[in-house]
């Protein structure tokens, strides 16, 4: 199952960056996402298996139907 992430969602995770932030930003989306954590704005790298097993819920603010 594939979750559609695209660039500038928000993407709400089950568990919390060290921040204490749960959102994080898409800068990139493929088989790896770059991410920036919304609350301190680190950026980091995470394979897509792993990101799809801990997203809570995903917020597009374009929402096109």
């Amino acid at each position: 199952m594939s979750v559609d992430i695209r660039i500038n969602d928000i993407l709400t995770m089950k568990k919390t960056h060290p921040c204490g932030a749960r959102e994080m930003l898409v800068l990139r989306s493929g088989m790896d996402f770059r991410l920036r954590c919304v609350g301190c704005g680190r950026e980091f790298l995470v394979s897509r298996n792993k990101i799809e097993k801990n997203i809570k819920s995903v917020f597009r603010e374009n929402d096109s139907v």
